[in-house]
């Protein structure tokens, strides 16, 4: 089975370097503009910008696991994860990942990882213990087809300079609140009072930058959620399982205490199923598409398949 056979498309193709390129023009503006109004040499910038993104690139896999406070299983502490994702690289074509469990009730999964080469899948104790092995399958040939599709860098990155934006948007809110001039703004108290503040300036840039941001991430996101339930589906041969896996998932959520899904709730994104059971007051705002717009996409898959809509 070829690696096409994951649901790798063009459409999501086209999406992804549509969405680097308006976040690479986006963020070109915003370093042109912290270079104007600080006084930073271009050359440091340029450095620093770099080094941030190479850092980002080589360590990305590292710091998602990092954060979600995962751990690395060897094929000793988890035979039966491990096989299941062997069985199911070997039909994709795959290398294997690494193999990760994050020790959290909440149940869901998440890949990570700049290419197929340096990727890791994760899975929670929660999710292990609720779902029957096809749909445990199922919910890892839906985090393989991120890998495949190498969507999962360009979330990690474009996530990384919306965070990195929003922060900046809070040091304005507090240089303003504070009454200071921030952001070097000393030198604003010796010009002209018509002159606008420098924080003023990086705070409305900040939050453009981040808006913009946000509502292209999101899109992206809910887009490579639907690629990667179609890959599941042609991989495993059998929708009706993943559509199984999620309806459960969700269900599950609802009986999670609201603290701990706070507590993984900075890694909603890359997640098969936000940890969330409060609905988006709109779809532009949600990374991931509503639960009966992905069913129904699976369904329509199912009967083109040939096979049941349900478990």
């Amino acid at each position: 089975m070829k690696r096409k056979a994951l649901g790798r498309d063009a459409g999501l193709t086209v999406r992804m370097l549509i969405t680097t390129g308006l976040l690479g023009l986006l963020y070109v503006v915003f370093a042109v503009v912290l270079f104007n109004v600080f006084n930073v040499g271009l050359a440091p910038m340029i450095v620093i910008v770099v080094a941030i993104a190479l850092f980002q690139y080589y360590t990305s896999d590292k710091l998602a696991l990092a954060a979600a406070g995962a751990k690395v299983v060897s094929p000793d502490e988890a035979p039966e994860l491990h096989a299941m994702v062997e069985r199911l690289c070997a039909l994709a074509g795959l290398p294997k990942p690494k193999v990760a469990i994050m020790d959290t009730d909440v149940p869901n999964a998440f890949a990570t990882g700049r290419s197929p080469k340096h990727a890791a899948v994760c899975v929670t104790t929660g999710i292990w213990r609720r779902l029957d092995a096809r749909e445990m399958e199922g919910v890892l040939a839906h985090e393989l087809s991120h890998i495949a599709n190498r969507d999962v860098l360009i979330m990690t990155v474009a996530s990384f300079f919306a965070m990195l934006a929003g922060l900046l948007t809070r040091f304005g809110l507090y240089a303003g609140m504070w009454g200071g001039g921030g952001f070097g703004g000393g030198s604003n108290r010796d010009n002209n009072n018509n002159q606008i503040p420098v924080w003023l300036i990086v705070l409305v840039v900040s939050i453009v930058v981040y808006a913009v941001s946000f509502v292209l991430i999101r899109t992206l996101s809910r887009y490579r959620e639907y690629t990667a339930d179609r890959g599941s589906a042609l991989l495993t041969g059998a929708p009706e399982y993943l559509m199984s896996a999620l309806q459960k998932i969700s269900g599950e959520m609802a009986r999670i205490p609201q603290r701990d899904l706070r507590e993984v709730q900075s890694m909603s994104a890359f997640f098969i199923v936000p940890p969330s059971i409060k609905a988006a007051t709109a779809e532009l705002l949600m990374d991931h598409p509503p639960l009966e717009k992905r069913l129904a996409a699976l369904a329509e898959i199912a009967r083109e398949m040939g096979r049941p809509v349900g478990p």
